[in-house]
């Protein structure tokens, strides 16, 4: 297979060049559907004579209808968006990517979706399911699942499938949080995940940030002293990953705060802890959760990014835990590779 798609290349690279643009087109019309062609090509940019063209073909082949309300991709078409995904990933042979950042990074594994978040916000959606299914191979009965919040966690639980293949399920928040945007939530995402696996789940309601001695009182409460002692029982964590300086403002640190974490050379931010390009912690925000020895005895643990602005804080959490699985957008993996250049 591999040897083909070589040869392919070689002998027709513009072939390459439009089945990607014709995957593209088909993907955003299924993320957006209905949807009209001046709408889709103003969000892809590409001209409107070069939609109609191609959506000419793909209606041809029975890949999509349009009709008054816009365009729809076909339920023939839907199982092409899906398949087209691996295929495009052994054409631009993400592998060979995958195996150098997981040599430069010493991760035990990690995961490119093809395309870049930066230029297409719907890579979050392929991103999302790639990460729900790689979940579904680490999970058994009775174990416990802890998720962080932000809108990345949010698409990961919206993409896994519904089911119901292990008994006794049970998703937990890994840290407090009470964020402005609900959908994103810790708990909300959860309960979303929960549902969606056929298990239970937990609650934590807990401020984002605390003084010590609001903290001290919290931590006596018997349901949170429940979830601490859940949270050190996590069998697989699934965490959110981001900028420093982004993260500290979504948790409203106060600025002369955020200053200081940023002079100590803050890059990146995870379940409340900032570090370094290092990997060092500089500053933890004060709330109930997961610890970061907690962290480091998790068996799996699953870390999620997209856009390439988040590729310093990739490459510090990296050296945090070797045998976590990294998962991210074409983009911002080989942003690293020129980082580390």
């Amino acid at each position: 297979m591999d040897e083909i798609l070589e040869l392919q290349k070689k002998i027709l690279p513009e072939l390459t060049e439009i089945l990607e643009k014709r995957y593209n087109i088909l993907r955003n019309i299924y993320y957006n559907q209905p949807v009209g062609r001046r709408t889709l090509a103003n969000k892809i940019g590409i001209g409107e004579r070069v939609i109609r063209t191609e959506v000419n073909v793909l209606r041809e082949q029975n890949l999509v209808e349009i009709n008054p309300l816009g365009m729809t991709v076909t339920d023939e078409g839907q199982i092409i968006v899906d398949k087209l995904k691996d295929f495009i990933h052994s054409l631009k042979d993400l592998k060979s990517l995958e195996s150098k950042l997981e040599k430069v990074l010493n991760i035990k594994k990690i995961l490119v979706v093809p395309g870049s978040f930066d230029e297409d916000e719907y890579i979050l959606k392929d991103v999302g399911k790639t990460s729900s299914l790689c979940i579904k191979t680490m999970l058994k009965d009775n174990n416990i699942i802890g998720i962080t919040g932000g809108s990345t966690m949010a698409q990961v639980a919206n993409e896994m499938p519904k089911q119901d293949i292990h008994s006794n399920i049970l998703v937990i928040p890994a840290r407090g949080g009470l964020g402005k945007n609900f959908e994103s939530q810790a708990n909300n995402v959860a309960v979303n995940l929960a549902k969606k696996l056929g298990g239970s789940y937990k609650l934590l309601h807990v401020p984002d940030s605390l003084d010590k001695e609001a903290l001290d009182t919290i931590i006596q409460i018997p349901e949170v002293k429940e979830l601490k002692n859940l949270i050190k029982k996590i069998d697989v964590l699934v965490f959110g990953l981001g900028n420093a300086e982004e993260m500290a403002n979504r948790r409203m640190i106060p600025d002369d705060k955020i200053k200081e974490i940023l002079e100590k050379g803050a890059v990146a931010e995870a379940f409340g802890y900032y570090f370094n390009t290092k990997g060092e912690q500089v500053w933890e925000s004060s709330t109930v959760g997961l610890s970061l020895d907690d962290f480091k005895k998790v068996k799996n643990v699953v870390g999620v990014a997209c856009g390439k602005k988040k590729a310093e804080a990739i490459i510090a959490i990296s050296s945090l835990k070797k045998d976590m699985t990294l998962i991210m957008d074409e983009g911002v993996a080989r942003e690293i590779i020129e980082i580390v250049k």
